[in-house]
């Protein structure tokens, strides 16, 4: 598989809140043939993208899969018919080591797979994505390496290459954990907005950046990541351990 592919169009399968974010900042720069079957007939798209069929979305040279990982395995049986050879095929999961299974397992040899986590989302990413981080992961031929060169040079992505495994160990704690405290948190609510502080102001900008993730996102990070689980355990018998050394008296 070659390594200096030029892509000419991006099919996108997923217009939810993540797919109307790769639209508007993929649209400028290659058309963007989107499709969703919960997509309503006449919805407003960015300038550069346009609604299509399932087939002519999967027949582009790059196919983005913007979808929860339990509908991966059914998506990507559905598009392997479609996929011409040379494609490039990218998830934007937020886990990596299940789609990359689920992508070897169901799509043609003749197709690149690459898996990618944009290290941002819709509220993150309000202000721009320029200098906001990128993780790859190379599943299949070197057309990460294209994948790369174009997130680098036209959306000025911070690209951090990896493998699905470490991507998920360290994702367990820099996603799982942010997510469960900032589920704790609004449970807890309402919280404090008048009397705060430095520190819990930027505690509940963490929280609000997250707390409206679908509940697609939130399974896949706690539930589909193999090592979110321990991480969790491992923190909840810290903060045991904190409470009954803070509850025993001087």
């Amino acid at each position: 598989m070659s390594c200096h592919l030029t892509f000419s169009s991006i099919g996108l399968l997923g217009f939810g809140a993540f797919g109307r974010l790769i639209a508007a900042h993929l649209a400028p720069h290659l058309p963007c043939l989107v499709h969703d079957p919960a997509l309503p007939q006449g919805a407003t798209l960015p300038t550069g993208a346009s609604a299509t069929s399932f087939a002519e979305a999967a027949s582009c040279d790059l196919v983005i899969l913007a979808m929860p990982v339990t509908e991966m395995a059914a998506a990507c049986r559905a598009i392997a018919p479609h996929l011409r050879p040379g494609t490039v095929v990218v998830d934007v999961g937020s886990v990596k080591l299940a789609p990359a299974a689920i992508m070897q397992a169901h799509l043609p040899e003749h197709v690149g797979l690459v898996g990618t986590h944009p290290l941002f989302g819709p509220q993150s990413a309000r202000d721009g994505i320029v200098g906001r981080k990128i993780a790859i992961c190379p599943i299949r031929g070197k057309v990460h390496l294209p994948v790369a060169a174009f997130l680098r040079a036209r959306l000025g992505l911070q690209v951090i290459v990896t493998t699905p495994e470490a991507h998920d160990r360290e994702a367990a704690t820099v996603q799982g954990l942010t997510h469960l405290i900032a589920q704790a948190l609004t449970r807890m609510g309402p919280l404090p907005s008048r009397m705060t502080t430095a520190s819990f102001d930027l505690l509940m900008q963490a929280t609000e950046m997250v707390r409206h993730d679908p509940p697609g996102v939130l399974a896949a990070i706690e539930s589909a990541n193999p090592f979110a689980a321990p991480v969790r355990a491992e923190f909840q018998a810290l903060i045991a351990g904190l409470d009954r050394a803070y509850a025993r008296p001087d």
